[in-house]
């Protein structure tokens, strides 16, 4: 069982392959303010909104110092079609053994028509320049979401 992330608690490290290949890291993001968000599924209607909202204020959250990362269970193939197809601005990251998903506290039981299964929360972190979390969305209702985040990180 993992341990809730609060406000205060430091950033779980990872490492991730991204879309385009390679690697994207938690430390890539040091001296700056991070926006962790988890998505389902990649091209999916609600998962598309939160991408396309994240994408479009991006400039916004650099003013801020605050890069934005998406992470879901899709393989890195899913998240380079899934970026292409919505002209996406935001690096994407594949966690395919939900390892980081899990210490994040974004790999969980859902429950579909009764059907109850493992998948991936919609869950979003904002993370300080020291690898702190400032504040957590832990069940995430995509429309104004992004805009809700980036005040939070505006007052950072």
């Amino acid at each position: 069982m993992t341990v809730a992330l609060t406000p205060g608690s430091k950033a779980p490290a990872f490492s991730l392959p991204r879309d385009g290949g390679g690697e994207i890291s938690l430390s890539d993001f040091a001296g700056q303010n991070l926006v962790l968000y988890f998505y389902p599924k990649a091209d999916t209607p609600g998962c598309t909104r939160e991408a396309q909202a994240f994408s479009r204020l991006r400039g916004a959250f650099q003013r801020a110092d605050t890069a934005v990362l998406g992470v879901s269970a899709d393989p890195v193939k899913a998240q380079d079609k899934f970026k292409a197809k919505y002209d996406l601005s935001i690096p994407l990251a594949s966690n395919e053994t939900c390892k980081m998903l899990t210490d994040y506290g974004a790999w969980g039981e859902k429950s579909m028509y009764g059907r109850k299964y493992m998948g991936v929360m919609r869950v979003t972190f904002l993370i300080d320049k020291k690898g702190r979390i400032v504040r957590t969305w832990p069940k995430v209702s995509v429309d104004g979401h992004a805009e809700e985040v980036l005040e939070a990180a505006k007052a950072l």
